[in-house]
């Protein structure tokens, strides 16, 4: 289990990254790309995933990481369930959120 404090501590160690408001939500950006948000009243988590990681981590159990509903899951949003991810895999995978949005080229 991975408490929201932790997986704010988690998404803000990366260099650059930030935690804004995004609607109802707080989203993790770097670049004023958004890698991560998180769903406190649900004790869950969002990653925007490159869709070849979101099926890797998502047939590791899909209980612990599944695509959003509907159109922002095909594209790669994944939510990832706080109460059952080991810390470490979780790491990994914001790692690779954070990565993929800090390549892209920078919002004007």
């Amino acid at each position: 289990m991975v408490s929201l404090e932790t997986f704010r501590q988690m998404a803000l160690s990366f260099v650059d990254a930030v935690e804004l408001p995004h609607f109802h939500l707080q989203s993790f950006r770097v670049k004023k790309k958004i890698f991560a948000t998180l769903h406190e009243k649900d004790n869950r988590a969002m990653l925007k995933l490159p869709l070849a990681e979101q099926s890797v981590f998502c047939s590791y159990d899909n209980t612990v990481f599944f695509p959003v509903p509907g159109g922002w899951g095909k594209q790669g949003a994944t939510f990832v369930d706080l109460k059952k991810v080991k810390k470490d895999i979780l790491k990994e995978a914001l790692g690779i959120a954070y990565n993929n949005a800090a390549s892209k080229k920078k919002s004007k």
